[in-house]
This record gives C-alpha cells, structure tokens and sequence, in this order.
C-alpha cells in the first residue's frame, strides 16, 4: 500500500476491526475486518497515518470498502444493529432442513438425537402440507427455495425426497425461481445409482460424515449390526465425486483428533483430491441435553471456550491446508434462529429455527398446519443488541453465540453465549495460518 501522506481523513478503525502483529516481518501487521471478513497484511506504520488521518485516498478507499474504516462510531453501531433486518430483506433464498426420518442404519456412539432416535417417518400428509406451505409462504413471497434433507439417514425416504423435491420443483419453475436440494448423510446409501436417480429431481450437493481415519471412524460411526462402515463410505465418495457439490466432514473428541491427517492423505491417494471436494469442515462432538443424551455416551464439550477445542481446530486447519483442502474461512455469522428465511422442519411437521433445538420443550416456532409462530421473546432474537456484545471487537462472528450451547451451559435458549475466549485464542493463529499459505500458493 502507499504511504504518502495526503489531506486529513475523517474515517477511522472499525470498532469489529482486530490488530495483530506478524512475526515473519515485524514492520507489518495483520488487519481482519469481523464485519466481512477480510484480512490483510499492512504496514504497521500505516495504523499511524488511519490515526493521524493522513492515509492515502486510494489505500482509503480500499480498506473503507473491505470493512476496516468506517466514517463514525455510531453510525457503524446503528448499522450493525440493523445488520440482521437487513440481510433478511436481502435474502432472495428461502432456506429449509427437513428432517425425513429420526432412523438410521449406522449406531453412532455419540448419536446427536439420541434417545430421539427410531422408526420415526415422516408422513406423506406431512410431506404434502409442507409443500402447500412452501408454496403459499416463500414462493408467494417471490423467493427462490433450497432444502437440505435431514435424519436420522435421509436416503432411508428416497420416496420421500422424491416426493417433496420434484412438487416443489415444478411450483418454482413455474414462477421462474431456482430450485436445488442437498443431503446431510452419513455416506452409507449415497452410490453412484442414487445420486444419478436424484440429479432430475434438483440434487446439488451432499454433505457426508467420515470421524477420522477407518479405525477410528468404525469405533465411533459403526453400522447397527457392529460392523464397521468406513470402506463403504468411502467407496460412495470415490464414486460420486464430481457428480455433485461434495462436502466432508466429521466429528472428533480431545481423545482422537490428531488421527484425522491420516483421513486426509487417504482421501487423496483414493483420487477423492481438494479439487473434488467443498470446504472441510470438522467440529468437536457436543453433549446432548440428558433429555435425549445415550446413557454410554458420556463425552462431548459444551462450550467452544474449552482451550483444547481451538487447539483442536487449528491443528485439523492446519493439516487440511498443508494438504490443499479448504477449511471454512473465517467470516461474518448470523445464528439461523435470527434469520427470517431459515427454517428447519421435523418428521412430524413441527418447526424449529436449528436442528439442535429438536426436541427441547419450548423451542417450538411453529408447524406446517398453523405456520410460524412468533419467536422474538422464546429464541431471544436480538439477545446481542447490549452495549457489552455491541462493543465486542468479535460481534460480527457470534452474534450472541449458539442457542444450543447456551441451553446446555444454562438451561434456556434465549441467554447469550459468548465466544469471547474461543475467538481470543483462535483467530490471530487462523489468520495466520491463511495468510501463510495464501502466500506460500501464491509463490508456488
């Protein structure tokens, strides 16, 4: 960037603005925008000239436009706390998770639904009511619509998804809106035959779960009957990558993360390459509330604060991108359970705004008979709108925190969860991180 100085400026750091130094050249710094994202590598001599306001107009306009100055304080504060009414505005998507079935044919330790789980199917009336009410809701409202099927094991209702996909389909190409559906699946049903089935009826992608290398996945994600289910994902996803958007991802405890690089380098000598695969994302297995928890399940961290897991992500961040997978980038963040176009429908036709909160008695916001119901004093919409979180450096990234960590720390899904000492310790080494290997791709 330049450094001439030039006529005094008004604009100034962001308060979402964080500063760290470099330690490879300790005359530049690390500037990351919370409010969209983006990092830099500057002089450190330039934060003088932003201060003194005789920064140079090109380098101004650059860094006003990626988020790091900003004409005024309060007007920045004021924006922010329309941020969340404004992207709903936005949004041209409505956005669904729908949850087919609570069955499955893998018996994961750790099962997320939990005592939740069994032969729980949704109903073809409950199918056809929420049809009829994507039809008068989002596609009235001139919204495009994606839907992302859910279990339990959603290729258990192949009927189903068959179903739902190809009426809702027809109701958007009627309007001239787009249509698209993903799967969240553990990878055990998803061949190359069931994929081709379902490209007409609007499939883009699938997400798919792989807990590590195959003896560590098989201890965790076995088939019902004990046998281990790894060798069969993994010949799925040799076989429909590049067929769809694919995405992997996983689940690890403080006991078995460092073996997931192993699961890296097998992806990659089966042909399954970074150039085939969507952001990588692996997450720490979360306790399940004692409502619906496995009684032989007893780990699991409730809070992202636990020091192990920014360790354990940076480790696993780490190795994908020395590797040439993507990890998810570090970026603005809005809980589901603020926006308006999000909405996540279970077997039996019952709504909720996160699929975490299945379950919970409260945490109802609605069905597909009476639609939804207003949610702004039972999820705490807004609960970040207080001078504490308005002047945290990191707002932009939590908004408040996860509903369902807060229930788990405290009981209610309408309390704050802050990441403060999750972010504190995470982010100047993710940036780095980024940084090093932007530079190294670059040289490369």
């Amino acid at each position: 960037m330049h450094s001439q100085r030039h006529t005094e400026s008004k604009l100034k750091l962001s308060r979402y603005t964080k500063v760290f130094p470099c330690a490879d050249r300790q005359d530049h710094c690390i500037l990351f925008a919370a409010r969209t994202g983006a990092s830099v590598l500057v002089p450190s001599a330039l934060l003088q000239e932003i201060e003194e306001g005789g920064l140079d107009p090109a380098d101004e306009e650059t860094l006003a436009g990626l988020g790091f100055l900003v004409p005024d304080h309060e007007v920045e504060r004021q924006a922010i706390l329309g941020m969340t009414e404004e992207m709903n505005l936005r949004q041209e998507v409505f956005s669904a998770l729908v949850v087919l079935n609570l069955d499955c044919n893998l018996g994961c330790a750790y099962c997320f639904e939990g005592t939740l789980k069994g032969k729980h199917f949704m109903a073809e009336e409950t199918a056809d009511r929420l049809v009829a009410a994507i039809a008068s809701g989002p596609i009235a409202r001139g919204k495009s619509v994606s839907l992302n099927f859910y279990g339990g094991e959603p290729l258990l209702s192949v009927p189903l998804i068959r179903r739902i996909a190809g009426r809702v389909r027809a109701l958007t190409a009627e309007r001239g809106f787009s249509f698209g559906f993903s799967l969240m699946s553990n990878g055990t049903l998803l061949t190359r035959q069931r994929v081709e089935e379902l490209l007409p009826f609007g499939l883009k992608g699938a997400t798919v779960t792989l807990d590590g290398p195959r003896e560590t996945h098989d201890a965790a994600r076995p088939f019902t009957d004990g046998r281990g289910s790894f060798d069969v994902i993994m010949r799925n996803v040799r076989e429909v990558a590049g067929l769809l958007a694919l995405q992997i991802g996983g689940n690890f405890t403080r006991e078995n993360y460092r073996e997931f690089p192993r699961l890296f380098d097998l992806l990659i000598a089966e042909g399954v390459t970074p150039d085939r695969l969507g952001p990588m994302q692996f997450s720490p297995v979360v306790t399940t509330p004692s409502s619906r928890a496995l009684p032989e399940f007893t780990g699991g961290c409730i809070s992202a604060s636990e020091p192990w897991v920014a360790e354990a992500i940076l480790f696993l961040r780490e190795e994908l991108l020395l590797r040439g997978f993507d990890p998810p980038k570090m970026e603005p963040h809005i809980c589901a359970v603020e926006t308006a176009e999000n909405l996540v429908v279970n077997y039996d036709g019952t709504f909720y705004k996160c699929p975490a909160l299945i379950g919970i008695e409260g945490a109802e916001a609605g069905d597909v008979g009476t639609g939804m119901r207003d949610c702004r004093m039972t999820h705490g919409l807004g609960l970040w709108q207080n001078d504490e979180c308005l002047d945290c450096p990191y707002l932009p990234l939590c908004f408040g925190g996860c509903r369902y960590l807060g229930f788990l720390d405290g009981g209610r899904i309408d309390a704050l969860n802050c990441n403060r000492d999750f972010f504190d310790a995470f982010l100047e080494p993710c940036l780095k991180q980024d940084i090093a290997y932007r530079v190294r791709s670059t040289e490369g």
